[in-house]
């Protein structure tokens, strides 16, 4: 049998083993709420195939999700249809409207729009792009500047760091920037320094992870190992870059790479991990609850709406073995403890190399899950009943 044929068959089994694992778990969720399997696609065939029969396309105007998943990456609808379906050959870095890609030294940068079209050249770039929040950020080649590009592809601002950025978050026009010293920073949209925090009382001090909710009034940050803690810095008074600490907890030991760490549920949580879980903290009730997880957090979904979030987990020792985990959040008043172990409604094993997980909104305003492994992507619908 030719070696092509011999590819193309190994994908397809990969995606029907994906397949099988799905639809053996399928079950009702929470609060009324069916989990039901709306279409799946292949990269190699790229058409969708309706699991189905009610609505097989979405209106005309559905969000477009981009998604990397192995040696492919690019832009899915809300019906299954590829906006996008590139194989990578180099580095990409996506945004909602935009990507590029690029060589592991680049001097000059393309950023392309949904069409293929490029929309923004930028010359002697001297890094690396970063897109977030509609906004084109360069990470300097030694990983501690970061320089904003406007539309005409000229540079906006440079900040230099005082050491290496280990991670950074943008919103409502701020730019959160931590780094390998242990060092938070916050910038303002012209690159100015509003605010600069050290939590310290760690072995190791550097930040791991962080985040910013929405309207910039939040930022959830990883710090420091041996111990490890999480912190929440809130804003309050007049000033725009006054913030303060109204939360911390100790994490253990912790670990000594990227943290997840994401806000959720319209900003009203903050879900992180840590070692043997993940834990989600209210910021109305100001408390936290630990959720116990077989293996390490792969992906978390980054909305967490209609009370639910969805992870997926792997293992060390089985790297071809995942799981889609689904949390049920809990109630504000219903808070039963610090462990919540039966807060996981939903796990769903299955095999393949590579993931992807996301979560959007129709355009009839339903939840949908879209979830990605070998070389399939198959989405859900959670549907009220």
């Amino acid at each position: 049998m030719p070696r092509k044929k011999i590819k193309v068959r190994a994908i397809l089994i990969v995606s029907l083993v994906f397949i099988v694992y799905f639809f053996m778990v399928a079950r009702p969720v929470p609060r009324e709420t069916i989990l039901t399997a709306k279409w799946i696609n292949s990269f190699e065939t790229q058409d969708p195939i309706y699991l189905n029969t009610a609505g097989k396309t979405d209106p005309a105007g559905s969000e477009l999700l981009p998604f990397t998943l192995g040696y492919h990456f690019g832009y899915v609808d809300t019906s299954g249809n590829f906006a996008v379906n590139r194989i990578r050959n180099s580095d990409i870095d996506l945004g909602k409207n935009m990507w590029t890609e690029y060589p592991p030294e680049p001097s000059d940068i393309e950023i392309k729009n949904i069409a293929g079209e490029t929309i923004i050249n930028i010359e002697n770039t001297r890094g690396y792009p970063v897109l977030l929040d509609n906004r084109i950020f360069i990470l300097g080649s030694e990983q501690n500047s970061l320089s904003e590009i406007d539309t005409g592809g000229n540079v906006k601002w440079t900040y230099e760091f005082g050491s290496i950025l280990t991670d950074m978050d943008v919103a409502a026009g701020l730019v959160v920037a931590v780094s390998l010293d242990g060092v938070v920073k916050i910038l303002d949209s012209q690159g100015k320094r509003i605010h600069i925090f050290q939590p310290g009382g760690s072995r190791l001090e550097a930040i791991y992870g962080c985040a910013i909710s929405r309207n910039g009034a939040r930022i959830g940050i990883i710090a420091g190992y041996d111990p490890q803690r999480f912190l929440l810095l809130e804003r309050f008074g007049t000033e725009e870059g006054e913030y303060r600490v109204v939360y911390h907890e100790f994490l253990d030991r912790g670990y000594r790479r990227p943290v997840h760490i994401q806000f959720v549920d319209e900003d009203r949580r903050v879900v992180f991990e840590r070692q043997g879980g993940v834990n989600c903290y209210s910021i109305r009730s100001r408390r936290c609850i630990f959720v116990p997880l077989d293996g390490e957090l792969a992906a978390i979904d980054k909305s967490g709406d209609s009370g639910m979030l969805f992870l997926i987990t792997r293992h060390m020792y089985q790297p071809m073995q995942k799981e889609l985990i689904g949390i049920r959040l809990p109630k504000d008043r219903g808070f039963s403890g610090l462990q919540n172990k039966n807060a996981v409604f939903l796990k769903a094993p299955y095999k393949s190399e590579d993931i992807y997980l996301g979560r959007t909104q129709t355009a009839k305003g339903q939840s949908m899950l879209i979830v990605g492994g070998g070389a399939a992507l198959i989405s859900f619908n959670l549907e009220k009943k």
